[in-house]
This record gives structure tokens, sequence and C-alpha cells, in this order.
């Protein structure tokens, strides 16, 4: 991975999706904008309370995908993105200083929504299109 990685995920405007299941594999997807990829193994997003936020603390493993749409099929481009929950934060410096950064891009109503402040792990990288290339080519 590298710092193209990083540019890439964190591109705007785009939105993703997070899937998540709970322990007994209920599976759920969210649509997202706001995660940011802080360097090549470090994922941090806000969640309100919500369902993927209580299915991340069941089990902590998520994919985020990213699609960009082509001319066709196979012009598609995006990534899938494997990640662990590290850590979160409900209340403290951390979440507080998250909020911060969101007030300033999108407002207070946005960030006070915010009910957790999240730190995912990458584990691996793929593509949308997975037909053998390296994501590097998918981008």
């Amino acid at each position: 991975m590298s710092a193209k990685l990083v540019d890439y995920f964190n591109k705007q405007p785009r939105i993703g999706v997070l899937s998540t299941s709970n322990k007994e594999g209920r599976v759920d997807a969210a649509v997202f904008g706001s995660p940011m990829m802080v360097d090549e193994k470090t994922v941090v997003m806000g969640l309100g309370e919500n369902r993927t936020f209580a299915y991340l603390q069941e089990n902590p493993n998520a994919v985020f995908t990213i699609v960009e749409q082509g001319e066709t099929f196979m012009d598609w481009k995006g990534l899938r993105v494997y990640l662990k929950m590290k850590e979160y934060a409900t209340s403290g410096e951390k979440l507080d200083a998250y909020r911060r950064q969101v007030a300033e891009v999108a407002g207070e109503d946005a960030a006070a929504m915010i009910h957790a402040s999240v730190t995912f792990e990458v584990g691996e990288v793929r593509p949308l299109i997975d037909m053998g290339q390296g994501w590097e080519k998918s981008i």
C-alpha cells in the first residue's frame, strides 16, 4: 500500500458503503462519506448510536467499499478495504477533537450526531472488480 491508496481513499467527493455483521452473522451495509485514511494502515470515522456501531462492538471486522461509476461495468473503479476496529471513543478528547474536525467541514449539526469516533486497522485492500489485477490498476 502507498500514499496513492491514502489519496484515493480520501478523495472527495466520494461515497462508500461500510459493511458489518454482528456475532450471529446478521449483515448491515450503510452509506458513509466521512471515513478518512490517516495513514496506510489506519482509517478513522465517526458513527452515530446505530446498528453499524452496535455490530462493530460484537464483531470488529468490516469492509469499506468505494465505487466510481464507469461507462461500462468493466470501467467502474473502486476498492474494497478490509478493516478491523481497534478502538472507539464515546467520550473524551479523542471524540471531542473528531467532532471539532467534522464541525469545520460539515457543520455543528453533523458533529452533534456523532456518538463515537472509531479507529480501524487496514488489513487488506482489493479492487472493486477482482480480475486478478493489483488494486493500483483499478484506480
